[in-house]
């Protein structure tokens, strides 16, 4: 490139051209970045049956401290992984809030979901606002899809009684969802960038989804990866205390504390800790635990002629070596009909 000699140029013109450098690069880059919401920011995640078995114990030591659980789909989907995520999070200290896809195309069917949702998380301790995640609209105007977004919203602050948001990727928020849904926090979706764009309804954004394909110790693959501010916590931010209660448990032969900690959803360090183990690797047939049970619940199956410790694993969304583990099996080709097995 020639060295430009020329020192004449008026000065006038070199400020009109830096003008119009400065307007290709407002359109070029596109709107300004949301801030966010004030108070204090808390990293978290979000999950459903997507992640699989969870250990929330090392979600908690990696950092994490809020986690949003998917509770359900529609208005008759309950996520298999609901409760034992639920459980799980509390257990750990976790602050928990819950969220519903809606597949909903009009308003009945919206508020028809919006009370299927508050009655799965009815009695579940939460710190979070509720969420509607409204996605797919298969062809609906943007009033429409207003209209029903509407709908849920109102219809379940209505039956749990508590404050809702909503959320959103940058492109419905900017070009899909109306003015009127302002009035609830958003929780928006945007992938490589530092912050959320400007959406010109919401001046703030309550929560932040950064990237989808985040790794966290404890979770097997891709999970979401949040911020998430005060804005979405409910009035009362105090988690609620995981109940400190525990079992005794006489060591079987082919025990482990991995294995114990699986079966009775807490972890090794919590039952160490409690019985003053010092060697980790070393518990003895007869010896007796003390086992740190907050969260754990189970139910039984009678097993079936026909039945596989796989098969039956796949009904209930569960692993062949959780069942092994759970139900002290030897075998796990060798199950017998009228068996109960836990799960």
């Amino acid at each position: 490139m020639k060295q430009r000699t020329n020192h004449k140029k008026p000065i006038l013109s070199i400020i009109a051209m830096l003008l119009v450098v400065t307007v290709l690069a407002t359109f070029s880059l596109g709107v300004s970045a949301m801030e966010p919401a004030e108070g204090k920011i808390y990293e978290g995640i979000d999950v459903s049956a997507w992640q699989g078995d969870i250990d929330f114990a090392a979600v908690k030591a990696a950092g994490k401290e809020v986690v949003y659980i998917r509770a359900s789909v529609g208005s008759n989907y309950i996520d298999p992984y609901f409760e034992r995520n639920y459980n799980g999070a509390v257990a750990n200290g976790l602050s928990v809030g819950f969220y519903h896809y809606m597949t909903a195309t009009s308003i009945s069917e919206a508020q028809e979901e919006a009370r299927f949702f508050a009655s799965v998380i009815s009695g579940k301790a939460a710190n979070c606002r509720p969420a509607m995640d409204y996605e797919s609209f298969d062809g609906l105007s943007s009033g429409a899809v207003t209209s029903i977004s509407l709908a849920f919203l109102e219809t379940l602050e209505d039956a749990t009684g508590q404050e809702v948001c909503l959320y959103s990727d940058a492109y419905n928020a900017s070009r899909v969802f109306g003015p009127a849904l302002a009035k609830y926090p958003l929780w928006i979706a945007e992938y490589g960038v530092g912050s959320p764009s400007n959406n010109g309804k919401w001046e703030r954004w309550s929560g932040f989804q950064y990237s989808d394909t985040g790794r966290v110790n404890g979770i097997q693959g891709n999970v979401d990866l949040d911020y998430f501010t005060e804005a979405l916590f409910l009035d009362d931010t105090t988690p609620p205390p995981a109940q400190e209660t525990y079992i005794n448990y006489t060591v079987k032969r082919g025990d482990t504390l991995w294995a114990l900690a699986n079966r009775y959803n807490t972890t090794v360090n919590a039952i160490v800790e409690r019985n003053n183990i010092a060697n980790p690797d070393l518990i003895y047939v007869g010896e007796q635990l003390e086992i740190p049970t907050a969260g754990y619940t189970t139910q039984t199956y009678v097993v079936q002629r026909g039945d596989t410790l796989w098969g039956i694993a796949q009904r209930f969304h569960t692993t062949v070596g959780h069942l092994v583990a759970l139900n002290h099996i030897q075998n796990p080709d060798l199950i017998y009909p009228g068996e109960t097995i836990e799960y």
